[in-house]
């Protein structure tokens, strides 16, 4: 019997980036979460999409953890399923990073993607 890898059909945040999602709404004073999102773009076909989450609408799916909540509308759960939200500093730059399993290659900026 051979057995089948499943991919996760979830975002999955690091402690990280739940805390700056947190803050970041904390300071705002308003939202519910971080909405996450693809769209076609860049040197390499898709890139990522972040704003407030101010609602959920029916076609959307929610991931939380540590008390952080990620919105994604499910026609982006194609290219975004598996994916690690982390928050990272690297030096001066502090920024969102996501760990794709889907993503192939990215370009030279980093800011698109392809899969």
């Amino acid at each position: 019997m051979s057995e089948t890898l499943v991919e996760p059909e979830e975002i999955t945040l690091t402690p990280a980036a739940a805390e700056r999602i947190k803050a970041q709404l904390s300071k705002r004073g308003s939202g519910i979460g971080l909405r996450v999102g693809v769209r076609k773009s860049g040197c390499s076909g898709y890139m990522y999409t972040m704003d407030y989450a101010d609602e959920v609408d029916a076609e959307d799916d929610v991931f939380e953890g540590y008390g952080a909540k990620v919105v994604v509308n499910r026609k982006h759960m194609a290219v975004l399923k598996g994916t690690t939200l982390d928050f990272r500093s690297e030096g001066l730059n502090r920024m969102f990073r996501f760990e794709n399993p889907h993503a192939k290659n990215s370009c030279g900026c980093g800011e698109s993607f392809t899969v």
